[in-house]
């Protein structure tokens, strides 16, 4: 076999191990009255008559952008596929894709809402309707401009959310009292310099000074790619799935 044809060989059985790792993650769109969305669902491997699940809401980076709905899955299979996740905490998990040209916060946190948020927030409330999907289990997570997005949601619809993960994101401290019921687990690399680690010390500062208990993780030789150990962490769906909140009927 010339070495041509290995390396075709190889990107061929790489290509297809990418696509059918993908092709669990069901490929959607969601229309709404301001935006048209796509997005990814994962459903859990089984679903009994009568029982409700999780809905897990990941949040993409600004380099995954777009409407090729695929990108937005770059860094969350591992964590999400895994057989012994899949088994051990069976969820639905939902991964929107944000518009090339937009982003989940808007400069002006205090005005109208983003469009692409304001989609997310329609998006949720369908497939809670829907599926056989848990209200008071409806858990936020994010990274880098995902991570922004987790605090801006998180602001601006206190009462939707049982816990979230902002990774390497920042907020506006001066909303975080209002959140203080909320559970966080706030994650940032101590050398990043696309989003300093000030924005999450700032945010969960002002937590604990409202009498919030955020949990913190600074990676100390880590840069702006927090997510990969973040995402790895043994304990972050035993956290995620322990918490839970009232939901009027």
């Amino acid at each position: 076999m010339t070495k041509i044809s290995i390396l075709a060989s190889c990107l061929w059985i790489s290509f297809t191990g990418f696509t059918q790792e993908y092709s669990a993650f069901l490929n959607h769109a969601f229309q709404s009255p301001q935006d048209t969305l796509p997005y990814r669902l994962l459903l859990p491997e089984t679903i009994e008559p009568g029982k409700t699940y999780p809905l897990i809401i990941f949040l993409h980076g600004s380099g995954e952008r777009g409407n090729d709905n695929a990108l937005n899955l770059k860094y969350i299979t591992d964590l999400f596929l895994s057989v012994e996740n899949r088994k051990n905490y069976p969820a639905y998990v939902l991964v929107p894709q944000c518009p090339k040209n937009e982003r989940w916060a808007p400069e002006d946190w205090y005005g109208k809402i983003s469009p692409p948020a304001e989609t997310v927030i329609d998006l949720i409330d369908s497939l809670v309707k829907s599926n056989s999907i848990d209200a008071g289990r409806v858990y936020l997570m994010g990274l880098s401009m995902g991570g922004f997005g987790t605090w801006y949601l998180l602001t601006r619809f206190p009462d939707k959310f049982a816990a979230a993960v902002p990774i390497c994101g920042g907020g506006d401290w001066n909303r975080a009292s209002a959140i203080v019921h909320i559970p966080v687990w706030v994650f940032h690399g101590k050398k990043d310099e696309v989003v300093l680690p000030e924005q999450s010390r700032a945010m969960v500062k002002v937590l604990k000074k409202s009498g919030g208990n955020p949990r913190y993780t600074e990676y100390k030789k880590v840069g702006h790619d927090s997510w990969v150990q973040a995402l790895q962490e043994p304990e972050l769906l035993p956290w995620l799935f322990s918490h839970k909140i009232f939901v009027k009927p």
